[in-house]
């Protein structure tokens, strides 16, 4: 099976990256940024709506 990635994106310094679902926490659990530290929901530092898809799909599967 192939691996998925989803999109990040930081809403404070605008840094982006990605990251395999399965190593992010849960959309609702609070998540920080690796460059500035801020902190919000997991489900916020997604890119689109498509990357929070497949968060909850690779999270649940």
């Amino acid at each position: 099976m192939n691996e998925a990635f989803v999109q990040l994106l930081c809403p404070d310094c605008e840094k982006d990256w990605e990251a395999t679902p399965t190593d992010l926490p849960a959309a609702d659990a609070e998540f920080s940024c690796p460059d500035c530290g801020t902190e919000r929901r997991t489900a916020e530092f997604m890119r689109t709506d498509r990357d929070l898809e497949v968060l909850k799909e690779m999270q649940t599967a």
